[in-house]
């Protein structure tokens, strides 16, 4: 396959994005059949991966639906604050219950997604917690009431 060791500009040649847009359809797919597709021995792909896990660029992790496994109340929290943004999104990470969070441009200066148990958990969590980080100025919270799509396999550029 001519060119396919090319980098697009992100240090990922074109094997090594084959390999993740193999394990973004199935994350448990043996290392022998994405050899085979992407034309690498398995201890080859073997090794790749584990690079392309030391180095950050991906995860290997199982997605639940935080319905079956203990966890029915999900939230958006948008979040204003003054001072050190960076600061503010790394406290707020360091949550158990916040399993994303984005520094943004626009209304909020910080979007992040938490799971909890049940209302009183949430409340607790903005009221207490989240709003008692130092420089969080004002939250608003939306409350999910149904997933309708939620996807990890958008490939590779």
């Amino acid at each position: 396959m001519a060119g396919r060791d090319r980098s697009n500009g992100n240090g990922l040649d074109d094997v090594s994005k084959a390999i993740i847009e193999q394990l973004q359809e199935d994350g448990r797919r043996p290392y022998a059949a994405i050899g085979k597709a992407v034309g690498l021995s398995e201890a080859a792909v073997r090794q790749r991966v584990q690079r392309l896990l030391d180095g950050g660029v991906m995860q290997i992790v199982a997605v639940t639906d935080p319905l079956q496994v203990g966890f029915p109340r999900q939230a958006m929290i948008g979040i204003r604050c003054e001072g050190d943004v960076e600061l503010v999104a790394s406290k707020i990470a360091d949550m158990p219950e916040v399993d994303y969070v984005v520094i943004t441009a626009g209304g909020f200066d910080l979007l992040v997604e938490v799971v909890c148990e049940d209302d009183d958990h949430l409340l607790d969590l903005v009221s207490k917690r989240i709003r008692a980080v130092p420089s969080v100025r004002t939250t608003e919270s939306f409350v999910y009431l149904k997933l309708e799509k939620q996807l990890y396999n958008w490939g590779t550029r």
